[in-house]
């Protein structure tokens, strides 16, 4: 048996409750996340969110790249394009938390077995550690804060999970964006 397959179960008792039928795109919440994709930090589980709440993003350690910036970018033009200049507001929500894998990054026999495995830079690499989620999560509102492809009326905000605790501390409020 697969690992999928008890999954899979599952997924006929979602599709028979008809919980994803009616959904549109554009969140409920207007509110996108960006957080780890570590199992431990399910923004479903940790924020309270239903189907349809929210846009997620996840990756290594929760981090703002390029990419990331584009996708938000993504859904705004998506909002734009179906609302005009009704589009809702939203927050982009970046969570970092505490004891992230990505730490591992930090350490240079790792990232370097890591980046040989995907060809890409250590140094780079190292850049994308998470080791301090207070201080990271500073750095990644702000890459979004100041990127001109976010429109001016969204608004940024920085949080950390505790694994241990189970709590979401603010670390950076929602501030707008360059434009707003």
């Amino acid at each position: 048996m697969s690992n999928i397959t008890p999954l899979l179960e599952r997924n006929k008792e979602f599709a028979r409750t008809g919980a994803h039928v009616g959904l549109t795109p554009v969140p409920k919440h207007q509110v996108f996340v960006v957080t780890c994709m570590d199992g431990r930090v399910d923004p479903a589980h940790i924020l309270g969110l239903d189907l349809g709440d929210a846009a997620v993003m996840r990756n290594a350690g929760g981090r703002v790249t390029e990419e990331v910036v584009r996708e938000v970018a993504f859904i705004a033009t998506m909002a734009e394009v179906r609302f005009g200049e009704a589009a809702p507001p939203f927050e982009v929500v970046v969570i970092h938390h505490t004891a992230c894998g990505s730490g591992l990054l930090a350490d240079p026999d790792f990232r370097r077995t890591f980046a040989e495995r995907i060809h890409a830079d250590e140094d780079s690499l190292a850049d994308q550690a998470v080791t301090d989620p207070n201080a990271t999560v500073r750095v990644d509102v702000d890459k979004l804060t100041t990127s001109s492809l976010l429109p001016a009326q969204w608004s940024v905000s920085g949080h950390v999970y505790d694994v241990d605790t189970g709590l979401v501390s603010t670390v950076a409020a929602a501030s707008p964006t360059p434009t707003g």
